[in-house]
């Protein structure tokens, strides 16, 4: 039986209201959901919003699946405990098995696995005190732009200051290296060219005794970047990176906490780097089904920790596994990953198309369905030879786009870049259905706006 309900402006008064100043989605995307199936929302108003977001990336097979429902259903009526902390049972061997499964056969044996509480940022907690632990170093690496989660020590290893800015005694000994974006090389250097730049200056900083960075626990990255922009790593500098963390010994630990799980149209978006693994990766958001879950794949050389070093309440969250099992089973059955890579070729090019028809869109990017859309303007003075950041145009194109029916998010830097996650089962006659919004929603948009970026 459905509740009553009553208008959005209700419902968004009294979250203002009620909620912490600390939330986000709720200003920029002003609506109340009562139902969802699908790609589609539903809001107390009827009216129907496509969903390309897709709770930033985690619901992979969207809303209400039938695999997913169906094994919900099973779950109660098996009479499943919901949370075991880590004690053995049934439906987390299950999950560990089909999760192991998609580790090439020569490496299953090697990797071991630690569940963690149930966000992104526990385990990229719980890789770093592994790290630190295993080599007995404290230093660790990170890249401008990147985006690892908001407690103390994975918002430490965060390239947006804006929440840094004001909180003190983030973990100390964190250090920044360039990511090499392509659009806006960060050392000037366009190409090829620019990337192997940041290789020798990588390799310069850990060989250079004055560099003043200690040789560190890991280096984590994001072989695409997410909230950073979605900018994707070039696969040189992946093979590149690899060679030198092993030459170092140095752990190399791969976020695909967004990336990961068939986003990227390869199950793990490291995997366009053929040959690359990573010794440890951070997983989460899709993993479990639409249900909070976490885990570390590591190489089992830095299982050096005891008993109890890394723990968590609901790290046996047994709904979670079983849900996250049928959605793993229903990737690996239906080989999702090459539904997305050709569905997110097909996205790219009806984006590519719009950009070619408007003055206001700098570059379209992406791998698969993890689709960004830079919006720039043209006529404010370029920033190192490439047209200014424009998230001003960013912004109301976003309003725009969820007042016609299509949610999207934004990020990158001066929140610039419109970022497209949609379910990972979307069909193209639905990207069709969500670039007709987004078109109208853009064109309107850039009729509307007067002001010029503020850089």
């Amino acid at each position: 039986m459905s509740l009553p309900t009553k208008s959005t402006k209700y419902y968004l008064d009294r979250l203002a209201e009620r909620e912490s100043n600390a939330r986000s989605y709720s200003r920029k995307l002003p609506v109340c959901i009562k139902e969802a199936d699908n790609i589609y929302f539903t809001d107390v108003e009827g009216r129907r919003i496509i969903d390309c977001l897709s709770n930033a990336g985690t619901l992979a097979l969207g809303h209400n699946h039938p695999v997913i429902t169906g094994r919900l259903k099973q779950f109660i009526e098996d009479k499943t405990p919901f949370q075991t902390l880590d004690l053995s049972t049934v439906v987390k061997d299950n999950f560990m098995e089909t999760l192991f499964s998609v580790l090439p056969p020569e490496r299953r044996n090697d990797f071991k696995i630690q569940f963690c509480g149930p966000s992104g940022s526990d385990s990229v907690e719980a890789v770093i005190k592994l790290c630190k632990i295993a080599t007995g170093r404290e230093s660790v690496v990170g890249f401008h732009g990147g985006y690892h989660g908001m407690s103390q020590g994975s918002m430490a290893l965060i390239g947006n200051l804006e929440g840094k800015e004001k909180l003190r005694g983030l973990m100390p000994y964190c250090h920044f290296l360039p990511f090499p974006q392509l659009y806006r090389p960060p050392l000037g250097i366009p190409g090829e060219a620019g990337v192997t730049a940041i290789v020798n200056y990588i390799e310069n900083v850990l060989a250079d005794p004055e560099s003043g960075i200690t040789k560190p626990a890991c280096i984590i990255v994001e072989c695409i970047q997410g909230e950073g922009g979605v900018n994707p790593a070039p696969i040189s500098f992946l093979k590149q990176l690899r060679r030198i963390c092993t030459e170092y010994d140095i752990p190399l630990v791969f976020d695909e906490i967004q990336a990961g799980l068939c986003r990227s149209g390869k199950f793990f978006s490291f995997q366009y780097a053929d040959g690359v693994w990573p010794d440890a990766i951070t997983i989460s958001k899709a993993v479990g089904g639409g249900m909070p879950l976490a885990c570390v794949l590591y190489h089992k050389k830095l299982d050096k920790w005891v008993p109890g070093c890394h723990a968590g309440t609901f790290r046996g969250n047994q709904l979670a596994l079983a849900l996250g099992t049928a959605s793993l089973q229903f990737m690996l059955k239906e080989r999702l990953w090459e539904q997305v890579a050709s569905n997110g070729e097909y996205f790219m090019f009806l984006l590519k198309q719009f950009q070619n028809e408007v003055d206001f869109i700098g570059e379209v990017r992406g791998r698969g369905l993890m689709i960004g859309v830079e919006i720039v303007n043209r006529k404010a003075a370029p920033v190192m030879g490439v047209p200014a950041h424009w998230g001003e145009l960013s912004a109301l194109i976003q309003r725009k786009c969820i007042e016609h029916g299509l949610m999207i998010e934004k990020g990158g830097r001066f929140s610039c870049v419109l970022r497209f996650l949609p379910p990972l089962i979307i069909t193209k006659p639905q990207i069709d259905e969500a670039m007709t919004v987004f078109k109208k929603a853009a064109l309107v948009a850039r009729n509307e706006i007067t002001s010029p970026s503020k850089l």
